[in-house]
């Protein structure tokens, strides 16, 4: 029996990255955290969104990415998804802006999608959905976050700024398809932010095993049941990256290799992008695999759940990488600031009338 997955492919992918760059250093030196209490993260500095850039400019950088590499016309994306935690507006969709500055609109369907870091994927399984029913040719599924963290919790040293954009369609011409996916979901209550609230909290007993682990080990032993690939089947191994360590950690304990996981780590250049964080990883892998490499793909969000995908690469990919600029162009393009400067971008600093 053929999979709704196995009709669907990746036709275009595209990530874009701050050039604003925050040294874990900068961070405990202002809040007096000393060195051994960060550096276990793996993470060097994290990208930073600057004062002209939000989670909806940076999905709309992303999505062009994307539409070059796929050579899609705009008018045939006939569904936008934006999964975000950081959105611009409260009550108002950011789908329909990235729609209409990507010459999408107004011939399609657009929404806004929640799930802390899983709403990107949330978009790409809603878009293999639609495809895969003949609905709608292409979809755009992105995802995109700002740093969001509240000053001086252990939060701030990861919490980046980054979008990654995929435009899905017909497995015909794909550069990359779908052979499966599978998703783990629970009520798990490790992160969250109330309304008004400006910071989302964590509750650091869940965050770890009930919450990452679980849900992703489960979450990709499933796939694998169902599919009977072993972890040495595929190239690379993707997951969800709230910081340096816990990628390889669980990619250990499924018994991936730190060589298949290894090239999807971007965490350790940029920090947690949220939203963006397995999906960069995803880019990363992309700009870069061969036609026939198998990869697993295995997102998480906090709340919680988590998402496994088995992805084949095709011959179509070799044309494509050098359409748009790669992940590790962005990585290489930064520009180290202060934490006064981060403080004002973020608008951390707030003026009192007088």
């Amino acid at each position: 029996m053929t999979r709704p997955e196995e009709r669907v492919g990746i036709h275009g992918w595209g990530a874009y990255i701050p050039r604003w760059r925050l040294p874990m250093e900068e961070i405990g030196r202002v809040w007096g955290w000393p060195p051994h209490q960060f550096k276990g993260l793996n993470v060097k500095e994290k990208s930073v969104d600057g004062p002209d850039e939000d989670s909806t400019t940076m999905a709309i950088e992303a999505g062009l990415n994307a539409l070059a590499r796929a050579g899609v016309e705009p008018s045939k994306i006939g569904a936008v998804f934006f999964g975000s935690e950081s959105k611009v507006y409260a009550v108002k969709p950011s789908a329909t802006i990235v729609a209409e500055v990507l010459g999408i609109t107004p011939v399609t369907m657009a929404s806004d999608l929640e799930f802390a870091c899983r709403a990107g994927s949330e978009g790409v399984r809603a878009s293999i959905g639609l495809v895969s029913s003949g609905m709608v040719e292409y979809a755009l599924a992105i995802g995109s976050d700002t740093a969001q963290a509240e000053p001086g919790d252990v939060l701030e040293f990861t919490a980046s700024s980054g979008a990654a954009a995929f435009i899905i369609g017909p497995r015909e011409g794909a550069a990359a398809v779908f052979e499966a996916s599978y998703s783990y979901i629970t009520d798990t209550p490790d992160f969250w932010r109330r309304a008004l609230r400006p910071y989302p909290k964590h509750g650091e007993g869940f965050t770890g095993e009930p919450a990452y682990f679980h849900h992703i080990i489960n979450a990709v032993k499933g796939l694998l049941e169902e599919t009977g690939y072993k972890p040495s089947d595929f190239k690379y191994a993707i997951f969800h990256q709230p910081n340096g360590k816990f990628p390889v950690r669980v990619g250990k304990r499924l018994g991936f290799t730190y060589e298949q996981i290894e090239p999807a780590l971007v965490t350790p250049y940029i920090g947690n992008t949220y939203n963006a964080s397995a999906l960069l990883g995803l880019a990363r892998v992309l700009d870069r695999a061969e036609p026939g490499d198998l990869i697993l793909l295995a997102p998480f969000g906090s709340g919680a759940g988590s998402d496994a995908y088995a992805i084949r690469v095709t011959e179509e990919i070799v044309e494509r990488r050098d359409k748009a600029p790669t992940v590790d162009d962005y990585i290489a393009r930064r520009k180290p600031v202060d934490y006064a400067v981060y403080a004002k971008n973020r608008k951390i600093l707030v003026m009192l009338p007088r």
